[in-house]
């Protein structure tokens, strides 16, 4: 298991509401990791990034269609996508260099899907803008201390 996808599992799934995530290189639009079980497809990786790229108010009105479920999107600026179909939901959180994607399923708390994937977001920035190409390995609690 890499470094950036104990950091998924650790901050993210660790939560406990979040179901899935996964991290899209923006360049090359491609998946960089996943957590197990969670597979996004080309096609997703090309709505999710053409949900920023175009007029994010443009993608609001519209919904997002993502794992082959439509979805009402809640939230569409620069930076954030917030969508939901019934229970279950999408977030996802857009760096320089990334997509941050996570979704969370019935009985889980959507907010705390959204702070959890906004922290790792900043972090994100933070850390893999300088090293881009390099894994950092971070602790959860490093992480935890980076984010107060």
């Amino acid at each position: 298991m890499s470094h950036l996808q104990n950091i998924l599992l650790d901050t993210l799934l660790g939560t406990k509401h979040v179901d899935s995530a996964a991290l899209i290189k923006l360049q090359e639009r491609s998946l960089c990791v996943a957590s197990p079980g969670f597979s996004v497809m080309p096609s997703d990786v090309k709505t999710l990034v053409n949900g920023f790229a175009k007029n994010p108010l443009q993608t609001r009105r519209k919904g997002l269609y993502f794992k082959e479920k439509d979805y009402k999107c809640v939230r569409a600026d620069d930076y954030s996508l917030y969508a939901k179909n019934e229970n279950t939901g999408v977030v996802v959180v857009k760096t320089q260099l990334y997509l941050l994607v996570a979704t969370y399923t019935e009985g889980m708390y959507p907010s705390v899907c959204v702070e959890a994937t906004e922290k790792l977001g900043e972090f994100v920035s933070h850390c893999l803008s300088w090293f881009p190409m390099t894994v950092v390995h971070v602790t959860e609690t490093q992480f935890r201390s980076a984010r107060t």
